[in-house]
């Protein structure tokens, strides 16, 4: 849904592009009818932008000549947008990237209003992109959120220690709380608040788009040491409890056992006999599969049931290459 700000700007954008446009056309381009279009012209003017008017058949709006435009003016979202594109950039880890991205946030905050550039901060310090559950997940689900407010929200009160207050619904019910909110995270196609929950007296994970309202709440916080909202999700993540739970031993070191895996894959807990891997997950036939691509040796712990699987997929391998 446009608000007249955006619209209005989407005019002035207009006119810096096509020179001189008609007032049907205009019109047209913005959905909106000739009143509502003059009115936007008129707002315009009010705020210093000089603009003609030629009445008549090949009439039309166009910017006075000579006059030179802000190089850049951003809505709320479009700033969000920009500063969301420039933190995946970063997330890249490419070290060319890192010193382009440095020049463009400084650019982008040298124009931006105060109150704008405060928002654009508060995203790059509190929120941590997870690319590559991007990736496998397709994108966004049906589930995100299609509203940018509780991110802004969310982010200006992380990056101030602000406590807040949430209502948040969560299946049919719906339940109000204070939050202290330590970061934000896009992970698997949702975006998530990560902090701590007042009502529940812990750290909790909630969905943005489950998030009915944000208003600020009495008191401040300090931000655990060395907390990290993407790495207490991925844990998470990784630890809820499903049907079946297994324990295996990696033969092999720590990081060579965590490339070979999704992060959500499990816990792994270095050891002096290698790397056991405490897993959860609801199909052992999916689970089988994922250690049998492992470049490394293993042994089953628990549960035996995950052997059997694991003999499933190896007959069905000692097939396909013609050995039976």
């Amino acid at each position: 849904m446009y608000h007249p700000t955006t619209r209005v700007l989407a005019v002035l954008e207009l006119l810096q592009t096509h020179g001189r446009l008609s007032g049907a056309e205009m019109a047209g381009r913005l959905g909106v009818d000739g009143r509502t279009l003059r009115r936007y012209i008129v707002m315009l003017e009010q705020i210093g932008i000089p603009i003609t008017t030629e009445r008549g058949r090949h009439g039309g709006y166009a910017l006075m000549p000579g006059f030179k435009l802000p190089p850049m003016m951003f809505t709320d979202d479009e700033a969000l947008a920009l500063s969301l594109g420039l933190l995946a950039a970063r997330s890249l880890g490419l070290a060319e990237a890192a010193p382009a991205v440095a020049s463009a946030q400084a650019k982008l905050g040298r124009i931006m209003p105060d109150g704008l550039r405060q928002r654009v901060d508060a995203i790059d310090a509190t929120v941590r992109l997870d690319l590559r559950s991007a990736t496998q997940s397709g994108g966004a689900q049906d589930g995100a959120t299609q509203d940018n407010a509780a991110l802004t929200a969310l982010s200006l009160a992380a990056k101030s220690r602000r406590r807040v207050h949430l209502r948040y619904r969560a299946g049919d019910a719906d339940s109000e709380r204070d939050v202290d909110t330590y970061g934000l995270v896009y992970y698997s196609g949702y975006w998530y608040a990560v902090g701590h929950c007042h009502l529940r007296g812990g750290i909790r994970t909630f969905r943005l788009d489950r998030v009915l309202q944000v208003a600020p709440a009495e008191g401040g916080y300090e931000l655990p040491p060395g907390f990290d909202a993407l790495v207490h999700l991925r844990q998470s993540v990784a630890t809820l409890p499903r049907r079946f739970a297994a324990r295996i031993l990696l033969k092999t070191d720590l990081a060579s056992a965590r490339r070979a895996f999704i992060d959500t894959f499990g816990l792994f807990e270095q050891t002096a006999d290698g790397v056991l891997l405490h897993n959860q997950s609801d199909e052992l036939g999916w689970l089988a599969r994922q250690l049998a691509a492992a470049p490394f040796e293993f042994t089953v712990l628990e549960p035996d049931s995950l052997r059997a699987e694991l003999r499933t997929v190896a007959e069905r391998l000692v097939r396909a290459a013609g050995l039976r």
